[in-house]
Protein backbone atom coordinates (compact mmCIF):
# COMPACT_ATOMS: atom_id res chain seq x y z
CA UNK A 1 0.00 0.00 0.00
CA UNK A 2 1.59 3.65 -1.08
CA UNK A 3 0.06 6.57 -0.76
CA UNK A 4 2.54 9.64 -1.26
CA UNK A 5 2.21 12.37 0.99
CA UNK A 6 2.12 14.97 -2.35
CA UNK A 7 -1.31 12.94 -2.54
CA UNK A 8 -2.26 13.41 1.08
CA UNK A 9 -1.25 17.00 1.05
CA UNK A 10 -2.63 18.77 -2.24
CA UNK A 11 -2.80 22.47 -3.28
CA UNK A 12 -6.26 23.28 -4.14
CA UNK A 13 -9.40 25.87 -3.87
CA UNK A 14 -11.79 26.15 -1.41
CA UNK A 15 -14.57 25.23 -0.43
CA UNK A 16 -14.45 21.73 -1.04
CA UNK A 17 -11.96 18.71 -2.02
CA UNK A 18 -14.74 16.29 -2.72
CA UNK A 19 -17.09 18.45 -3.89
CA UNK A 20 -15.06 21.53 -5.64
CA UNK A 21 -11.36 20.16 -6.33
CA UNK A 22 -12.62 16.61 -7.02
CA UNK A 23 -15.25 17.72 -10.08
CA UNK A 24 -12.82 20.03 -11.14
CA UNK A 25 -10.30 16.96 -11.71
CA UNK A 26 -12.72 14.46 -12.68
CA UNK A 27 -13.65 17.32 -15.78
CA UNK A 28 -9.83 17.73 -16.86
CA UNK A 29 -10.17 13.79 -16.89
CA UNK A 30 -13.17 14.08 -19.31
CA UNK A 31 -11.61 16.20 -21.66
CA UNK A 32 -8.39 14.12 -22.11
CA UNK A 33 -10.89 10.92 -23.02
CA UNK A 34 -12.33 13.44 -25.43
CA UNK A 35 -9.02 14.07 -26.84
CA UNK A 36 -8.37 10.44 -27.30
CA UNK A 37 -11.43 10.13 -29.26
CA UNK A 38 -11.30 9.41 -33.21
CA UNK A 39 -14.56 11.04 -33.56
CA UNK A 40 -15.57 15.11 -32.78
CA UNK A 41 -17.44 16.11 -30.33
CA UNK A 42 -19.84 19.42 -30.26
CA UNK A 43 -20.58 19.57 -26.75
CA UNK A 44 -20.79 18.59 -23.46
CA UNK A 45 -22.87 17.75 -20.41
CA UNK A 46 -22.90 17.12 -17.28
CA UNK A 47 -25.40 15.77 -14.10
CA UNK A 48 -24.23 15.89 -10.43
CA UNK A 49 -25.53 12.67 -8.06
CA UNK A 50 -26.30 12.41 -4.70
CA UNK A 51 -24.36 14.41 -2.12
CA UNK A 52 -22.95 16.18 -5.42
CA UNK A 53 -26.37 17.46 -6.40
CA UNK A 54 -27.69 18.14 -2.72
CA UNK A 55 -24.95 20.64 -1.21
CA UNK A 56 -23.57 20.99 -5.04
CA UNK A 57 -24.18 25.05 -4.61
CA UNK A 58 -23.08 25.50 -1.62
CA UNK A 59 -19.67 23.56 -2.13
CA UNK A 60 -19.66 25.62 -5.59
CA UNK A 61 -19.97 21.93 -7.15
CA UNK A 62 -20.95 23.51 -10.69
CA UNK A 63 -18.73 26.26 -10.65
CA UNK A 64 -16.23 23.98 -10.58
CA UNK A 65 -17.40 21.73 -12.69
CA UNK A 66 -17.63 24.19 -15.76
CA UNK A 67 -14.52 25.77 -15.48
CA UNK A 68 -12.72 22.30 -15.55
CA UNK A 69 -14.64 21.47 -18.85
CA UNK A 70 -13.02 25.11 -19.25
CA UNK A 71 -9.57 23.63 -18.77
CA UNK A 72 -9.19 25.22 -14.97
CA UNK A 73 -7.19 23.47 -12.73
CA UNK A 74 -7.44 22.88 -8.98
CA UNK A 75 -3.37 23.50 -8.51
CA UNK A 76 -2.90 26.90 -10.69
CA UNK A 77 -6.29 28.32 -10.11
CA UNK A 78 -6.06 32.02 -10.91
CA UNK A 79 -9.57 33.39 -9.37
CA UNK A 80 -9.70 37.02 -11.31
CA UNK A 81 -9.05 34.71 -14.81
CA UNK A 82 -12.09 32.27 -13.78
CA UNK A 83 -14.58 35.14 -13.37
CA UNK A 84 -13.65 36.27 -16.28
CA UNK A 85 -14.45 32.78 -17.93
CA UNK A 86 -17.55 32.50 -16.15
CA UNK A 87 -19.03 35.57 -17.19
CA UNK A 88 -17.75 34.36 -20.73
CA UNK A 89 -19.42 30.61 -20.68
CA UNK A 90 -22.67 32.57 -19.50
CA UNK A 91 -22.46 34.73 -22.30
CA UNK A 92 -21.33 32.61 -25.39
CA UNK A 93 -22.98 29.29 -23.78
CA UNK A 94 -19.75 27.87 -24.90
CA UNK A 95 -16.56 26.62 -23.78
CA UNK A 96 -12.90 26.52 -24.91
CA UNK A 97 -10.55 23.80 -23.43
CA UNK A 98 -7.05 23.49 -25.31
CA UNK A 99 -6.83 20.77 -27.62
CA UNK A 100 -10.23 20.62 -28.48
CA UNK A 101 -12.63 22.36 -30.33
CA UNK A 102 -14.85 25.21 -29.17
CA UNK A 103 -17.57 22.69 -27.16
CA UNK A 104 -21.60 24.25 -26.97
CA UNK A 105 -22.05 24.28 -23.14
CA UNK A 106 -25.16 26.25 -21.48
CA UNK A 107 -24.61 26.57 -17.92
CA UNK A 108 -28.50 26.49 -17.53
CA UNK A 109 -29.46 23.37 -19.89
CA UNK A 110 -26.53 21.34 -19.81
CA UNK A 111 -25.65 20.98 -16.02
CA UNK A 112 -28.10 19.24 -13.93
CA UNK A 113 -28.31 18.59 -10.61
CA UNK A 114 -30.24 14.71 -10.15
CA UNK A 115 -31.84 14.73 -6.96
CA UNK A 116 -32.52 11.06 -6.89
CA UNK A 117 -30.59 8.29 -5.19
CA UNK A 118 -26.95 8.27 -5.33
CA UNK A 119 -25.09 6.44 -8.10
CA UNK A 120 -24.04 3.02 -6.68
CA UNK A 121 -20.47 3.77 -6.04
CA UNK A 122 -20.14 6.57 -4.04
CA UNK A 123 -22.06 9.05 -2.48
CA UNK A 124 -20.41 11.96 -4.88
CA UNK A 125 -21.34 10.73 -8.30
CA UNK A 126 -20.92 12.31 -11.66
CA UNK A 127 -21.44 11.50 -15.12
CA UNK A 128 -19.91 13.91 -17.93
CA UNK A 129 -21.29 13.21 -21.56
CA UNK A 130 -20.18 14.29 -24.79
CA UNK A 131 -22.47 15.27 -27.94
CA UNK A 132 -22.50 15.49 -31.23
CA UNK A 133 -23.97 18.45 -33.31
CA UNK A 134 -28.00 17.38 -32.84
CA UNK A 135 -26.87 17.40 -29.28
CA UNK A 136 -26.93 13.83 -28.92
CA UNK A 137 -24.63 12.14 -26.44
CA UNK A 138 -21.88 9.74 -28.41
CA UNK A 139 -19.86 9.21 -24.98
CA UNK A 140 -19.97 9.44 -21.63
CA UNK A 141 -17.81 8.34 -18.23
CA UNK A 142 -19.24 8.08 -14.70
CA UNK A 143 -16.32 9.69 -12.28
CA UNK A 144 -16.31 9.40 -8.12
CA UNK A 145 -15.09 11.89 -6.07
CA UNK A 146 -14.09 9.83 -3.44
CA UNK A 147 -13.07 12.50 -0.55
CA UNK A 148 -9.39 14.50 -0.20
CA UNK A 149 -9.85 15.57 -4.18
CA UNK A 150 -9.05 12.12 -5.24
CA UNK A 151 -11.13 10.83 -8.19
CA UNK A 152 -11.95 7.44 -9.54
CA UNK A 153 -13.81 6.62 -12.92
CA UNK A 154 -17.15 3.85 -12.79
CA UNK A 155 -14.45 1.03 -14.11
CA UNK A 156 -11.67 2.16 -11.69
CA UNK A 157 -13.77 1.84 -8.70
CA UNK A 158 -15.52 -1.78 -9.47
CA UNK A 159 -12.13 -3.47 -10.90
CA UNK A 160 -10.14 -2.11 -7.66
CA UNK A 161 -7.20 -1.43 -9.22
CA UNK A 162 -4.73 1.38 -7.70
CA UNK A 163 -3.63 4.40 -9.36
CA UNK A 164 -0.48 3.28 -7.43
CA UNK A 165 -0.19 -0.50 -8.21
CA UNK A 166 2.40 -0.72 -11.20
CA UNK A 167 4.68 1.36 -8.61
CA UNK A 168 8.08 -0.06 -7.39
CA UNK A 169 7.31 -2.30 -3.85
CA UNK A 170 7.62 0.03 -1.20
CA UNK A 171 10.38 -1.42 1.43
CA UNK A 172 7.77 -1.06 4.36
CA UNK A 173 4.04 -1.48 2.97
CA UNK A 174 2.52 -1.27 6.12
CA UNK A 175 -1.24 -1.78 5.44
CA UNK A 176 -2.86 -1.63 8.91
CA UNK A 177 -0.79 0.42 12.31
CA UNK A 178 -0.55 -3.10 13.37
CA UNK A 179 2.05 -3.82 10.55
CA UNK A 180 3.80 -0.69 11.15
CA UNK A 181 4.72 -0.82 14.32
CA UNK A 182 5.95 -4.23 13.77
CA UNK A 183 8.15 -3.04 10.84
CA UNK A 184 9.19 0.06 13.35
CA UNK A 185 10.13 -2.49 15.72
CA UNK A 186 11.82 -4.88 13.15
CA UNK A 187 13.83 -1.78 11.45
CA UNK A 188 14.51 0.18 14.42
CA UNK A 189 12.59 3.31 12.11
CA UNK A 190 10.60 5.84 13.34
CA UNK A 191 7.28 6.05 11.36
CA UNK A 192 8.62 9.30 9.47
CA UNK A 193 11.63 7.41 7.89
CA UNK A 194 9.74 4.36 7.22
CA UNK A 195 7.47 6.53 5.58
CA UNK A 196 10.57 8.62 3.96
CA UNK A 197 11.79 5.42 2.79
CA UNK A 198 8.74 4.38 0.74
CA UNK A 199 8.60 7.55 -0.68
CA UNK A 200 12.19 7.79 -1.94
CA UNK A 201 11.61 3.63 -3.80
CA UNK A 202 8.63 4.65 -5.06
CA UNK A 203 8.74 8.53 -6.30
CA UNK A 204 12.96 8.44 -7.35
CA UNK A 205 13.75 11.74 -8.15
CA UNK A 206 11.53 13.79 -5.89
CA UNK A 207 13.58 16.63 -3.61
CA UNK A 208 10.91 15.20 -0.72
CA UNK A 209 11.80 18.19 2.07
CA UNK A 210 11.57 20.50 -0.84
CA UNK A 211 8.42 19.43 -1.64
CA UNK A 212 7.10 19.27 1.93
CA UNK A 213 8.04 22.20 2.83
CA UNK A 214 6.21 23.81 -0.32
CA UNK A 215 3.32 22.47 1.27
CA UNK A 216 3.84 23.62 4.59
CA UNK A 217 4.40 27.29 2.85
CA UNK A 218 1.34 27.21 1.40
CA UNK A 219 -0.35 26.43 4.43
CA UNK A 220 0.65 28.56 6.55
CA UNK A 221 0.35 31.62 4.00
CA UNK A 222 -3.03 30.56 4.16
CA UNK A 223 -3.34 30.99 8.18
CA UNK A 224 -1.46 34.78 7.52
CA UNK A 225 -3.98 34.98 4.94
CA UNK A 226 -7.19 34.32 7.42
CA UNK A 227 -5.76 36.11 10.70
CA UNK A 228 -5.45 39.57 8.24
CA UNK A 229 -8.82 39.53 6.56
CA UNK A 230 -12.40 40.27 7.82
CA UNK A 231 -16.00 40.62 6.87
CA UNK A 232 -18.64 38.49 5.84
CA UNK A 233 -18.17 34.93 3.88
CA UNK A 234 -20.11 34.21 0.97
CA UNK A 235 -23.17 32.06 0.31
CA UNK A 236 -25.63 34.05 1.91
CA UNK A 237 -25.30 32.61 5.24
CA UNK A 238 -23.71 36.44 6.45
CA UNK A 239 -21.18 34.48 8.73
CA UNK A 240 -18.40 37.18 9.92
CA UNK A 241 -14.80 35.94 9.62
CA UNK A 242 -13.55 35.67 13.40
CA UNK A 243 -9.99 34.75 12.75
CA UNK A 244 -9.04 38.30 12.33
CA UNK A 245 -10.56 39.94 15.41
CA UNK A 246 -9.44 36.57 17.75
CA UNK A 247 -5.83 36.92 16.66
CA UNK A 248 -6.51 40.95 17.42
CA UNK A 249 -7.57 40.47 20.89
CA UNK A 250 -4.87 37.88 21.55
CA UNK A 251 -1.97 39.63 20.21
CA UNK A 252 -3.20 42.64 22.16
CA UNK A 253 -3.72 40.36 25.25
CA UNK A 254 0.64 39.29 24.87
CA UNK A 255 2.87 40.53 27.47
CA UNK A 256 0.34 41.38 30.25
CA UNK A 257 0.41 37.96 32.04
CA UNK A 258 -3.19 38.24 32.98
CA UNK A 259 -4.57 35.43 30.14
CA UNK A 260 -5.32 32.22 31.85
CA UNK A 261 -3.43 29.02 30.80
CA UNK A 262 -6.24 27.74 28.83
CA UNK A 263 -6.09 30.68 26.13
CA UNK A 264 -3.56 28.88 24.27
CA UNK A 265 -6.85 26.97 23.16
CA UNK A 266 -7.50 30.38 21.15
CA UNK A 267 -4.52 30.47 19.78
CA UNK A 268 -4.82 27.01 17.73
CA UNK A 269 -8.90 27.79 17.41
CA UNK A 270 -8.17 30.87 15.52
CA UNK A 271 -4.90 29.22 13.47
CA UNK A 272 -7.31 26.57 12.68
CA UNK A 273 -10.51 29.05 11.62
CA UNK A 274 -8.33 31.19 9.58
CA UNK A 275 -7.85 28.47 6.84
CA UNK A 276 -11.17 27.54 7.05
CA UNK A 277 -12.20 30.82 6.59
CA UNK A 278 -9.87 30.81 3.84
CA UNK A 279 -11.49 27.97 2.46
CA UNK A 280 -14.89 28.63 2.74
CA UNK A 281 -14.21 31.69 1.06
CA UNK A 282 -12.71 30.00 -2.31
CA UNK A 283 -9.32 30.63 -1.43
CA UNK A 284 -6.52 28.50 -1.90
CA UNK A 285 -5.56 25.77 0.71
CA UNK A 286 -4.08 22.42 1.12
CA UNK A 287 -6.01 19.12 1.01
CA UNK A 288 -5.60 17.85 4.65
CA UNK A 289 -6.99 15.00 4.40
CA UNK A 290 -9.85 17.18 2.69
CA UNK A 291 -10.49 20.80 2.84
CA UNK A 292 -13.49 20.69 5.32
CA UNK A 293 -11.11 19.81 7.53
CA UNK A 294 -7.91 21.40 6.09
CA UNK A 295 -7.32 24.04 9.06
CA UNK A 296 -6.49 21.39 11.85
CA UNK A 297 -2.84 20.09 10.93
CA UNK A 298 -1.50 23.58 9.54
CA UNK A 299 -2.96 25.15 13.35
CA UNK A 300 -1.39 22.18 15.17
CA UNK A 301 1.85 22.92 13.18
CA UNK A 302 1.83 26.82 13.97
CA UNK A 303 1.10 26.03 17.70
CA UNK A 304 4.05 23.81 17.75
CA UNK A 305 6.57 26.08 15.61
CA UNK A 306 4.90 29.32 17.76
CA UNK A 307 4.65 28.30 20.99
CA UNK A 308 6.48 24.93 21.67
CA UNK A 309 10.08 25.65 22.87
CA UNK A 310 12.64 23.73 21.01
CA UNK A 311 10.28 23.45 18.06
CA UNK A 312 12.36 23.84 14.57
CA UNK A 313 10.85 24.25 11.13
CA UNK A 314 13.40 21.65 10.00
CA UNK A 315 11.09 19.14 11.44
CA UNK A 316 8.07 19.99 9.70
CA UNK A 317 8.92 17.43 7.21
CA UNK A 318 8.73 14.49 10.03
CA UNK A 319 5.38 15.86 11.05
CA UNK A 320 3.99 15.87 7.18
CA UNK A 321 5.05 12.23 7.21
CA UNK A 322 3.78 10.91 9.81
CA UNK A 323 0.57 12.20 9.38
CA UNK A 324 0.93 10.86 5.69
CA UNK A 325 1.15 7.48 6.84
CA UNK A 326 -1.81 7.42 9.02
CA UNK A 327 -3.53 9.46 6.40
CA UNK A 328 -2.95 6.91 4.17
CA UNK A 329 -4.51 3.74 6.82
CA UNK A 330 -7.34 5.60 7.24
CA UNK A 331 -8.19 6.03 3.80
CA UNK A 332 -7.38 2.93 2.65
CA UNK A 333 -9.17 1.12 5.75
CA UNK A 334 -11.98 3.41 5.98
CA UNK A 335 -12.92 6.59 4.22
CA UNK A 336 -11.80 10.65 4.48
CA UNK A 337 -14.84 11.54 2.86
CA UNK A 338 -17.73 13.50 4.86
CA UNK A 339 -20.18 11.94 2.11
CA UNK A 340 -19.02 8.30 2.88
CA UNK A 341 -18.87 8.72 6.52
CA UNK A 342 -19.92 12.15 7.99
CA UNK A 343 -17.41 14.30 9.53
CA UNK A 344 -15.49 11.84 11.55
CA UNK A 345 -13.75 11.22 8.10
CA UNK A 346 -12.99 14.29 7.70
CA UNK A 347 -11.70 16.04 10.78
CA UNK A 348 -11.70 13.06 12.86
CA UNK A 349 -8.89 11.65 9.88
CA UNK A 350 -7.30 15.13 10.45
CA UNK A 351 -6.75 15.32 14.18
CA UNK A 352 -5.66 11.88 14.10
CA UNK A 353 -3.28 12.93 11.60
CA UNK A 354 -2.23 15.48 13.41
CA UNK A 355 -1.91 14.04 16.74
CA UNK A 356 0.03 11.57 15.50
CA UNK A 357 2.67 14.10 13.21
CA UNK A 358 2.56 16.68 16.71
CA UNK A 359 3.71 13.26 18.86
CA UNK A 360 6.68 12.76 16.71
CA UNK A 361 8.14 15.82 16.50
CA UNK A 362 8.06 15.93 20.66
CA UNK A 363 10.12 12.65 20.70
CA UNK A 364 7.26 9.98 20.48
CA UNK A 365 7.93 6.26 20.09
CA UNK A 366 6.31 5.02 17.19
CA UNK A 367 3.98 3.41 19.92
CA UNK A 368 3.06 6.83 21.25
CA UNK A 369 2.25 8.16 17.61
CA UNK A 370 0.37 5.05 16.88
CA UNK A 371 -1.68 6.36 20.62
CA UNK A 372 -1.63 9.45 20.00
CA UNK A 373 -3.45 8.95 16.31
CA UNK A 374 -6.04 6.59 17.96
CA UNK A 375 -7.03 8.95 21.10
CA UNK A 376 -8.05 11.45 18.71
CA UNK A 377 -9.77 9.25 15.90
CA UNK A 378 -11.46 7.59 19.05
CA UNK A 379 -13.04 11.05 20.42
CA UNK A 380 -14.74 11.96 17.23
CA UNK A 381 -16.21 8.77 16.35
CA UNK A 382 -19.88 9.21 15.59
CA UNK A 383 -19.49 12.84 14.35
CA UNK A 384 -21.91 13.48 11.20
CA UNK A 385 -21.63 16.06 8.39
CA UNK A 386 -24.62 18.55 8.67
CA UNK A 387 -23.22 21.59 6.66
CA UNK A 388 -25.93 24.37 7.22
CA UNK A 389 -27.34 25.33 3.75
CA UNK A 390 -24.57 23.08 1.96
CA UNK A 391 -21.79 25.92 3.01
CA UNK A 392 -18.51 24.59 4.50
CA UNK A 393 -19.32 27.32 7.72
CA UNK A 394 -21.51 26.41 9.92
CA UNK A 395 -20.12 23.78 11.99
CA UNK A 396 -17.23 23.19 9.92
CA UNK A 397 -14.71 26.50 10.60
CA UNK A 398 -15.29 25.99 14.48
CA UNK A 399 -15.17 21.77 14.21
CA UNK A 400 -11.53 22.71 12.80
CA UNK A 401 -10.54 24.50 15.87
CA UNK A 402 -11.74 22.23 18.10
CA UNK A 403 -10.16 19.28 16.14
CA UNK A 404 -6.70 20.92 16.40
CA UNK A 405 -7.14 20.90 20.59
CA UNK A 406 -8.23 17.31 20.66
CA UNK A 407 -4.97 16.27 18.60
CA UNK A 408 -2.73 18.06 20.80
CA UNK A 409 -4.35 16.88 23.87
CA UNK A 410 -4.27 12.99 22.58
CA UNK A 411 -0.84 13.48 21.78
CA UNK A 412 0.33 15.10 25.09
CA UNK A 413 -1.66 12.00 26.47
CA UNK A 414 0.05 9.34 24.49
CA UNK A 415 3.25 11.34 25.71
CA UNK A 416 2.39 10.94 28.99
CA UNK A 417 2.31 6.90 28.61
CA UNK A 418 4.95 4.38 26.85
CA UNK A 419 2.48 3.40 24.15
CA UNK A 420 0.67 0.60 25.79
CA UNK A 421 -3.33 1.17 25.77
CA UNK A 422 -6.70 -0.82 25.31
CA UNK A 423 -8.03 0.09 21.79
CA UNK A 424 -5.90 -0.63 18.73
CA UNK A 425 -5.77 2.35 15.96
CA UNK A 426 -7.10 -0.60 13.37
CA UNK A 427 -10.28 -1.01 16.05
CA UNK A 428 -10.70 2.84 16.11
CA UNK A 429 -10.17 3.10 12.19
CA UNK A 430 -12.73 0.13 11.72
CA UNK A 431 -15.46 1.29 14.10
CA UNK A 432 -15.20 4.64 12.43
CA UNK A 433 -16.25 2.63 8.75
CA UNK A 434 -18.86 0.50 10.66
CA UNK A 435 -20.35 3.92 11.89
CA UNK A 436 -20.23 5.81 8.83
CA UNK A 437 -21.95 2.47 6.77
CA UNK A 438 -25.16 2.78 9.55
CA UNK A 439 -24.90 6.33 9.36
CA UNK A 440 -28.18 7.68 8.13
CA UNK A 441 -27.58 9.60 4.96
CA UNK A 442 -29.25 12.78 6.28
CA UNK A 443 -26.10 12.94 8.60
CA UNK A 444 -23.15 12.69 5.51
CA UNK A 445 -23.01 15.72 3.96
CA UNK A 446 -26.17 16.27 1.93
CA UNK A 447 -27.64 18.77 4.46
CA UNK A 448 -30.42 17.06 4.92
CA UNK A 449 -30.51 16.65 8.61
CA UNK A 450 -28.72 17.97 12.25
CA UNK A 451 -27.80 21.44 12.44
CA UNK A 452 -29.05 21.96 8.25
CA UNK A 453 -32.59 21.66 9.38
CA UNK A 454 -32.60 22.86 13.10
CA UNK A 455 -30.99 26.34 12.44
CA UNK A 456 -33.77 29.07 12.09
CA UNK A 457 -33.99 30.86 9.10
CA UNK A 458 -31.08 28.53 7.02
Amino acid sequence: MFLSVFDMFKVGIGPSSSHTIGPMVAAARFLDHLRAQPFAVAGVKATLHGSLAFTGVGHATDRATILGLAGFRADDYDVVKADAEMGRINAEQTVHPAGLASLVFNPKTDLEFNYGPALPGHANGMILKGTDGQGDVITQVTYYSIGGGFVLTADELASGKDANDDLPTAPFPFASAAEMLDMAAQSGKSVAEMKRANERVCQPGVDLDKGIMRIWEVMSACIDRGLVTDGILPGGLNVRRRAKGIHDSLLAERGLNQSPPHTINDWMSTYAMAVNEENAAGGQVVTAPTNGAAGVIPATIRYWLDHVPGATSSKVPDFMLTAAAIGGLIKFRASISGAECGCQAEVGSAAAMAAAGFCAVMGGTPEQVENAAEIALEHHLGMTCDPVRGLVQIPCIERNGLGAIKAVSAASLALRGDGHHLVPLDAAIETMRQTGEDMSEKYKETALGGLAVNVPNC
